[in-house]
């Protein structure tokens, strides 16, 4: 009887929260009729060209039924119109889409004063645009602002839109195993994610540690970047992936990881190496990564961004989330509040004198905003989407806290700011899968830590391409171009607004004899263009016979990786580090000579590297201060990843008690292909083995065959066209 009680008394609060949720939901419609209704009424007063009324005037009253016939004909052709007018602009910039929100939607306003029945209603077709855009702009902003903050009523708007797709997929008809879905939080090493938790910045975290996830640390390879990290956890394979960016001698192309021609190739090479399609080939989707995985689903994805045409749905992530204009209204908010917040914070660094510090001016407050607002809003939105949908596997990635922490530091009040906006997404996204059709297991991980420190041009005066072309005796200008940052943002803004990339440093040189000096992070390569193959010590002496010495003898340089004649390949300590030793790779030893100071694993990173046929003629690793964990960077980044040293080597693994351990009690996670291995067991115990592509079919992730596979996972809108192949 008293379990009756319970469910009595649960029948009855559910029923009370329904009657709830649709008074709300109602007395939305009415505020933004009424305010809807009251603009309408303004803009007839005072543009002289719109009116409300007839030649002989009406009252008062007249005049405010007309505007409210006006106001809810609009409101209801926007609603039903707006996601067919979003499909004929399916070939628009994703940014431009969001500004023609106000503008395609309020035209409907000309068609709507035709239905007022008094047929009082008209303007001039000038007068028309301006009324339509800002009765637009006023409605959505006030629904906006009535839930904007309220993430509750976000959640029920797509769980509505998810149950209609899931009653005409069947989802409903059975119960399914478990999906998994794994959310990247780009740059936030083991060590910031601890901070987080024991400072309150992410409650939703500290509730899974305390609970239901475990926290594994596992260690990055050399080169520790997104690049590498991201394509050997989705595809299973980073071989041969030396750096952010590297020159490859027999084609004279300079690779850089989140260029999507570069990408594409780096996958095709993943899956021909693997024989498998990658970790989401089945029912999978991929959100706002690097590489797809194999999924057929894919959005914000830069491997797809390299395809041209009709055919390119690269950006279906943008237009599914700005073809309701609420969503618009929302995210624009939120992205000129992040502008002015990243001025603020700029200015009070340079007031305050900080250091180290970098110039933060230009387009950066506006990348900044894309970033940790527009990517963040319609990356989160699509996996809640694939969540309601009960979609297999999702793998996404939030960018935001790498962003800021190249140019802000890795710990501070700017980045913080940013960890709790993120755990905030987590808990919409924890809140999707508990509405869910099927249960979900969420995995937080990382792909890489930030290290801190003043660049190494702030603290040298010259870049690393200045000192190699001093150590070659070639002429150094006195005012050499800065070496850009290599984040992924700047890149993603620019596929978004199908800008061509710009290759400044990447561009291979005029002149065959110069070297090509590449950095990535606090990790620089040197390369000769005009020589096959790797140089080896002895033919670089002949060749510059001051540049290895150089090199060496510089304080900011912790140590070199060349190839020698007698010992197959060695590492020289530099200036910062083992100063002038001399170790055959061989006899390397981690925290011994050159390698003092950088930790467990660095001797085997370093000959795993050695190993790859595109490692440059010489592997620079900037010097590292184990007590402050300072590193130097090669390009414009006080908070850096890409080689070794400190907390950039350290990303996280957080995973469901639920989950088979990642490793053995007295084991350790090295790599990201192990990283690989581990979520592909986890895979395995939900939903059994995954198909790996046909041997015929080892092109690119997105050309391989699928099985078929459910419609769409996108419930933002009904759905924006699918590209099959993608």
């Amino acid at each position: 009887m008293a379990g009756l009680g319970r469910n009595g008394r649960g029948e009855r609060q559910a029923a009370v929260g329904r009657w709830r949720t649709t008074g709300s939901a109602l007395l939305r419609v009415i505020v933004v009729w009424v305010v809807s209704t009251l603009t309408m009424m303004l803009l007839a007063g005072i543009l002289p060209d719109f009116k409300l009324t007839s030649d002989n005037g009406e009252s008062i009253t007249r005049v405010a039924l007309t505007a409210a016939w006006g106001a809810g004909a609009f409101g209801l052709l926007s609603a039903l119109v707006w996601p067919l007018v979003v499909r004929a602009f399916l070939l628009v910039p994703a940014l431009v889409l969001g500004l023609l929100v106000f503008f395609l939607n309020g035209s409907l306003l000309l068609v709507a004063l035709r239905l007022i029945p008094t047929g009082h209603g008209a303007a001039e077709p000038e007068t028309a645009v301006i009324v339509a855009a800002v009765m637009s702009a006023v409605a959505s902003a006030t629904s906006t602002s009535l839930a904007v903050r309220d993430d509750d009523a976000y959640r029920r708007r797509l769980s509505r839109l998810a149950d209609r797709r899931r009653r005409r997929r069947g989802l409903d008809s059975a119960p399914q195993p478990p999906g998994l879905v794994l959310i990247q939080l780009d740059g936030v090493g083991e060590r910031t994610l601890r901070h987080a938790v024991d400072s309150g910045l992410m409650p939703t975290v500290a509730a899974w540690l305390q609970g239901t996830h475990r926290l594994t640390p596992w260690r990055t390879d050399w080169s520790s970047q997104t690049g590498a990290s991201q394509l050997g956890i989705l595809h299973g394979s980073n071989f041969d992936v030396p750096a952010f960016r590297w020159y490859e001698k027999e084609s004279g192309e300079v690779m850089v990881s989140n260029r999507p021609a570069s990408a594409v190739e780096l996958q095709r090479r993943a899956v021909e190496r693997t024989g498998d399609g990658g970790l989401l080939t089945v029912d999978g989707a991929s959100r706002g990564n690097l590489f797809s995985g194999g999924a057929e689903e894919v959005a914000l994805v830069l491997t797809a961004a390299a395809r041209r045409g009709r055919r390119n749905r690269s950006r279906a992530g943008y237009f599914a989330y700005f073809s309701d204009p609420a969503n618009a209204v929302r995210t624009a908010g939120s992205f000129v509040a992040e502008v002015g917040r990243e001025l603020a914070q700029s200015t009070r660094a340079r007031l305050r004198r900080e250091t180290p510090r970098i110039k933060r001016g230009g387009l950066y407050p506006f990348i900044r905003a894309f970033a940790t607002v527009v990517e963040r809003d319609v990356v989160v939105a699509a996996v809640m989407g694939d969540l309601l949908a009960g979609r297999t596997a999702v793998y996404a990635d939030l960018v935001a806290y790498d962003e800021v922490a190249h140019h802000s530091g890795p710990r501070g009040r700017d980045t913080d700011q940013v960890l709790r906006r993120l755990d905030r997404s987590l808990a919409l996204i924890a809140g999707a899968a508990g509405q869910a059709p099927r249960p979900y297991r969420i995995v937080l991980l990382s792909d890489h830590g930030q290290s801190s420190g003043e660049t190494f041009e702030s603290a040298f005066g010259l870049t690393l391409k200045d000192l190699v072309r001093a150590g070659c005796g070639l002429p150094v200008p006195r005012r050499a171009r800065r070496t850009r940052s290599g984040a992924e943002a700047r890149y993603a803004v620019r596929v978004a607004l199908h800008r061509p990339v710009e290759e400044g440093e990447e561009r291979p040189p005029q002149r065959e004899s110069d070297p090509v000096v590449l950095a990535s992070g606090n990790l620089g390569l040197v390369s000769f263009p005009d020589a096959e193959g790797r140089l080896t010590r002895e033919q670089i002496d002949r060749r510059h016979p001051a540049l290895l010495t150089t090199l060496a003898n510089h304080p900011g340089i912790g140590f070199l990786l060349v190839r020698s004649e007698e010992h197959g390949a060695v590492l020289l300590g530099g200036g910062g580090g083992g100063g002038g030793t001399e170790v055959p790779l061989a006899q390397l030893a981690d925290d011994e000579g050159p390698l003092k100071g950088f930790g467990r694993g660095a001797a085997d990173a370093v000959r795993r590297t050695d190993t790859f046929p595109h490692t440059a003629d010489i592997m620079v690793n900037s010097m590292y201060d184990p007590a402050t964990g300072r590193v130097h960077a090669f390009e414009e980044q006080i908070g850096s990843h890409g080689g070794l040293g400190g907390e950039q080597s350290h990303p996280f693994l957080l995973s469901p008690v639920e989950l088979s351990a990642p490793v053995p009690d007295s084991g350790e996670l090295v790599g990201a292909e192990q990283v690989h291995h581990v979520l592909r067991r986890w895979l395995g115990e939900g939903q059994g083995p995954q198909i790996p592509v046909g041997a015929e079919a080892l092109t690119t992730a997105e050309d391989s065959p699928r099985t078929a596979q459910p419609e769409g996972s996108f419930p933002v809108v009904d759905r924006v066209v699918q590209d099959k192949t993608c």
